[in-house]
């Protein structure tokens, strides 16, 4: 979502010193550097709860998976994908970035004796392409760098009768679409703060010399929910199913323009060719 002048997300220039003292601000709003990360209610990504966020925001979808070949777009430490075939299955492939992530993806599927019905790797190769009956991404698409590439990428793997069941959230002004929550639990932050002051109070908590949000582990990419549903639109992917999941579960906040990108927290789509 291009903003601008007239957008009620646009910001006021800061007074001379306002950077100083909006930074004592949210040091103030924060936990202490030494304390724990504030509890974040995401999902878990260990057994037996690796397929939980899939089976609520899609009905039925062990039924989905059952006797598929099925790709795990952003597998992480692969508990997902080892749960896709024991949960019925065909073939699982899980993709990383990481080697780090995919040898422990790999020694995880190892201690299950997978076999066959399982593998892991960085890209997918050429000969693998229209050859998936489903694939998968689970709270990945804010944090791709390129998510029209990716999505392309996704879209190229699936045969013609395929899906991709794809997942995601909180978008960019949710009220917790900066990711910061571990550290502070003010809601919109990277509205209420310059990007400047956010990143200058996360380098107490953090310090991997990140200085703007693409730069954070994982990295994110503002993916707001308009800006999604242009990157659908343009895809020539078909919408065969649609769920915004909005604050306090006031569903209709995800009707009205403007207002539903400061309510939508979760994304989920069924995409088909």
């Amino acid at each position: 979502m291009k903003i601008t002048s007239t957008s009620p997300f646009s910001r006021r220039p800061k007074a001379p010193g306002g950077f100083r003292v909006a930074e004592k601000v949210l040091l103030l709003l924060s936990r202490h550097p030494t304390a724990s990360n504030y509890r974040t209610g995401a999902e878990k990504h260990d057994f037996p709860c690796a397929l939980d966020l899939l089976c609520r925001v899609f009905p039925g979808f062990l039924d989905s998976i059952a006797g598929k070949r099925v790709l795990d777009f952003g597998c992480g430490d692969g508990y997902q994908t080892v749960a896709l075939v024991q949960s019925g299955a065909a073939y699982a492939l899980g993709l990383d970035t990481s080697n780090m992530t995919l040898s422990r993806a790999r020694a995880l599927a190892a201690s299950f004796h997978l076999g066959s019905r399982i593998d892991f790797a960085e890209r997918l190769e050429p000969r693998l392409q229209k050859t998936f009956d489903l694939v998968i991404s689970q709270n990945s698409f804010e944090h791709f760098g390129d998510p029209v590439r990716v999505l392309e990428e996704m879209k190229g793997a699936l045969k013609n009768t395929g899906a991709i069941f794809l997942t995601f959230g909180p978008p960019w002004f949710a009220p917790y679409g900066s990711h910061m929550h571990f550290f502070t639990k003010v809601p919109w932050v990277n509205i209420l703060f310059s990007e400047k002051t956010v990143m200058s109070v996360r380098r107490h908590f953090r310090n991997d010399g990140a200085t703007r949000y693409e730069e954070v582990e994982g990295g994110l990419n503002r993916m707001t929910v308009a800006k999604f549903e242009r990157i659908i639109s343009a895809s020539g992917l078909k919408t065969a199913e649609k769920n915004y999941e909005c604050v306090k579960g006031l569903k209709f906040l995800g009707q009205i323009p403007w207002i539903r990108e400061l309510f939508v927290n979760r994304v989920s789509c069924v995409l088909r060719p």
